[in-house]
């Protein structure tokens, strides 16, 4: 492929953003047309249009629920414009240049049926609504996988060398590919890709597998956290806080990986992300105190904690990575915000659901959904696992029906754009998940 061109001119070269007219939402009963050429590509997949299979067969099963794809007819809600039209992408004229990944697209082959798939741990959860996404572009992923061990090994000393095949195995530079396809070059996946290397060792390293604890976590979180937000403080004791930033393997990552995003970021979208990180770090705290007292939570509480402990981070970024920026007023507005959350919330569950086993496996009491519906709800743990489909499917419902609504509001060109990358980044991180056999099996429950 060739060699990825610059990034583009530092944040300081740039002038401010100026404030974005936004045109009034419409009233709630008056429905607006979403036929103009740029609201005819809001979450228009940024990889061709993929002719989707028929339902896999799955063995057969009283109770087993359907798989749901992409072309559904029952995909849209009643009153929106169905999702099969609008994930078309841009049409008419000057609508080419918003398809960013066009030029990508001869590299992209068709993905395979499920039903062709070599093996049935490569299947989906069965009866989980998600889309089907084509192969992430291969010369792509082992270059990002490439470039991201070297900075892993060379430039942060990440892990020791045991952990190799654990690095090896989470399959980052596929990751990364596959949710971010509108990516004008490797240097942008590599924004994202080195924040997402940076936020699972400290969940690793502080939280969980590898020697973490809820004991003193809050106190290893603030000073990680100093990392993406720096302290400012006066000269005696900011040489200390200085050198503190390479004492362990997370803050060395930390900083370097957001010493990369800020020089492409504007700062709105480097304060964008700090304050989503504050977000994740809150949930990690509110994980952490259940462990230590030996609260199971109500269902609800546990989403509420999954709100904030969860995948937000990363396609709020989505912008940074594409090479071109929300505006902050559309960012902050509550139709964005819930379209964000609830983004976060559907790729959280999946995450419940494809580490399920994994964690069941692992020692101590791992919460997640199944788990928590189980003990709350007094289920079985098959019925307990079927209800957190559901819920993750309501969650996706709701997740699209959203975004259409506020395309429908506020169908401005860097709206869409941003809606499209988001809804690609829930399918690629899906995606992910499906095909990751090293780190995730499905239960026997089917």
């Amino acid at each position: 492929m060739p060699v990825p061109g610059p990034l583009g001119p530092p944040p300081a070269e740039r002038g401010p953003t100026p404030p974005t007219p936004v045109p009034d939402a419409p009233a709630p009963a008056a429905a607006v047309p979403v036929d103009a050429p740029a609201a005819a590509g809001f979450l228009a997949a940024l990889h061709p249009p993929v002719a989707l299979p028929g339902p896999t067969p799955q063995p057969a099963a009283p109770a087993e629920p359907a798989p749901v794809v992409r072309d559904a007819p029952d995909a849209a809600p009643a009153g929106r414009p169905a999702l099969r039209e609008i994930l078309r992408g841009p049409t008419g004229l000057g609508t080419a240049s918003l398809d960013l990944a066009g030029r990508h697209r001869s590299r992209l082959p068709d993905p395979v049926s499920p039903a062709a798939a070599p093996s049935a741990e490569r299947r989906a959860v069965p009866g989980l609504y998600h889309h089907r996404v084509p192969e992430p572009d291969p010369a792509r992923v082992e270059e990002v996988s490439r470039r991201i061990k070297r900075w892993a090994e060379d430039e942060v000393r990440l892990y020791p060398e045991e952990w190799e095949g654990q690095f090896d195995g989470f399959s980052v530079g596929r990751y990364m590919v596959g949710c971010h396809p509108d990516a004008p070059t490797v240097d942008h996946l590599m924004l994202a890709t080195r924040l997402m290397v940076a936020e699972n060792a400290v969940d690793d390293c502080y939280c969980e597998d590898h020697g973490g604890s809820p004991v003193g976590l809050g106190g290893r979180l603030l000073l990680a956290h100093t990392a993406l937000d720096h302290l400012h403080t006066t000269a005696p004791y900011a040489s200390a806080w200085q050198e503190s930033l390479g004492s362990d393997a997370p803050r060395r990552a930390y900083r370097s990986a957001m010493d990369h995003f800020t020089e492409a970021a504007s700062a709105s979208q480097a304060d964008r992300y700090r304050h989503d990180m504050a977000r994740l770090h809150l949930g990690y705290l509110a994980e952490a105190a259940w462990a230590q007292t030996g609260h199971v939570p109500e269902v609800w509480e546990y989403l509420a904690m999954r709100q904030f402990n969860n995948f937000r981070p990363c396609p709020t970024i989505t912008d940074t990575v594409g090479g071109y920026e929300l505006p902050a007023d559309l960012h902050a507005r509550p139709g964005m915000q819930r379209v964000i959350a609830l983004a976060g919330n559907a790729t959280t569950v999946v995450n419940d659901l494809y580490s399920y086993t994994k964690e069941l496996d692992s020692p101590g009491h791992h919460l997640n959904l199944p788990v928590v519906l189980a003990e709350r709800e007094r289920l079985p743990e098959r019925d307990a696992y079927l209800r957190a489909v559901e819920i993750h499917n309501e969650l996706q419902h709701a997740f699209e029906a959203a975004a259409a609504d506020l395309a429908a509001a506020c169908p401005l060109p860097p709206v869409l754009r941003f809606l499209r990358g988001v809804a690609a980044w829930v399918d690629g991180n899906h995606d992910w998940h499906r095909t990751n056999t090293y780190r995730y099996s499905l239960p026997d429950f089917w």
